[in-house]
């Protein structure tokens, strides 16, 4: 083991409502309503970049175990923020990286509730054993839509937009070898080499239809397979993930399969794993928040149970990870888990 204000959006009603209520997404999960062009999916509730900054500014001037720091700027000049909650450097640390894809908002909101949740002083003596760092919207251009190509056919309604590439048109998940991006540059310098991080979980949200034993997924995950991972790097990361699934696919509304990924090192869960010795791992949460195909949009109506989803993900293993039981989490289940399809 290595050592080392204010929002608008939907962000923390809904999650106030859905995560601490309990059964309100019961049942949800594989049918949640698609998009077939006969609902409105409006991109109006989702928090925009500057509310989510405000937020984190007013959780920062309210907690005393928060640290909030610009790692740096868009390719618009948006700032880019670290949440950080660091105890004590000798703790093992873990990152959670939102919306490199823009379109992937929902991980985001639910990262908002974790923050001022972990601000309410139940969760202190988790934060005296464990690191943890958030970047909370990674790709802010494509988050609101400002961007220097047209996304007018992108389907959903409201404010704004969002697309899956920075402004520049790149997919910020392609790009984790060359670092020719601004997002990506500020990532690499100033967090993952900056930083003794021992577990990373790479939030995003896949397309609508994807199903293991014949029922539509709430997500998938999985490990790096890039063949230049170290096998205890990789031993890690498969016990990430058997922290994520033991906790959500219990549930009763969450339903897991294995993602079906490639071994590139430019994608971040391969890529970060190889080069700093993190084990990593991706989650793909059902439907996205916008896009220009039908297939890859799921009705709002489903968004509770997503965000749910993701502070499940984010508190258990972070609890996990502050108590040791990550160390001695059962591997075995990546033997049968079915890959979705």
């Amino acid at each position: 083991m290595r050592r080392t204000a204010r929002t608008t959006s939907a962000a923390l009603t809904l999650t106030g409502a859905l995560v601490v209520g309990g059964t309100a997404t019961a049942g949800a999960v594989g049918e949640g309503p698609d998009y077939q062009g006969n609902e409105v999916i409006t991109t109006s509730i989702l928090s925009t970049y500057d509310e989510v900054v405000d937020f984190l500014h007013a959780q920062d001037a309210k907690q005393d175990a928060m640290e909030l720091e610009v790692i740096g700027q868009t390719v618009k000049g948006r700032d880019i923020h670290l949440v950080k909650y660091v105890s004590d450097p000798e703790n093992p640390t873990i990152l959670y990286l939102a919306q490199q894809h823009g379109n992937e908002q929902l991980t985001t909101e639910a990262m908002l509730h974790v923050i001022k949740t972990l601000g309410s002083g139940q969760h202190a003596r988790m934060l005296d054993d464990v690191n943890i760092l958030f970047v909370p919207m990674f790709n802010a251009d494509g988050a609101m839509g400002d961007v220097n190509f047209s996304i007018d056919h992108y389907l959903a309604k409201g404010e704004r937009h969002l697309t899956r590439y920075n402004a520049n048109e790149v997919d910020l998940n392609r790009d984790h070898v060359a670092k020719l991006e601004p997002e990506t540059q500020a990532l690499h310098e100033n967090v993952l080499g900056a930083y003794d991080i021992d577990y990373m979980i790479d939030l995003h949200h896949q397309g609508t239809q994807s199903r293991v034993d014949g029922k539509l997924v709430s997500g998938s995950i999985l490990y790096p397979t890039t063949p230049d991972v170290d096998p205890a790097v990789l031993e890690g990361s498969k016990r990430l993930g058997a922290v994520v699934y033991e906790n959500v696919d219990s549930t009763g509304w969450g339903h897991l399969g294995k993602y079906v990924g490639g071994t590139a090192n430019t994608i971040a869960r391969n890529g970060v794993a190889a080069e700093y010795g993190i084990s990593t791992l991706l989650f793909e949460m059902r439907g996205m928040s916008d896009h220009e195909w039908a297939g890859a949009i799921l009705g709002q109506k489903s968004n509770g149970y997503l965000i749910r989803q993701t502070v499940v993900t984010l508190m258990s293993t972070a609890q996990a990870v502050a108590d040791g039981s990550i160390e001695t989490a059962d591997t075995s289940f990546w033997d049968t888990l079915p890959e979705q399809g």
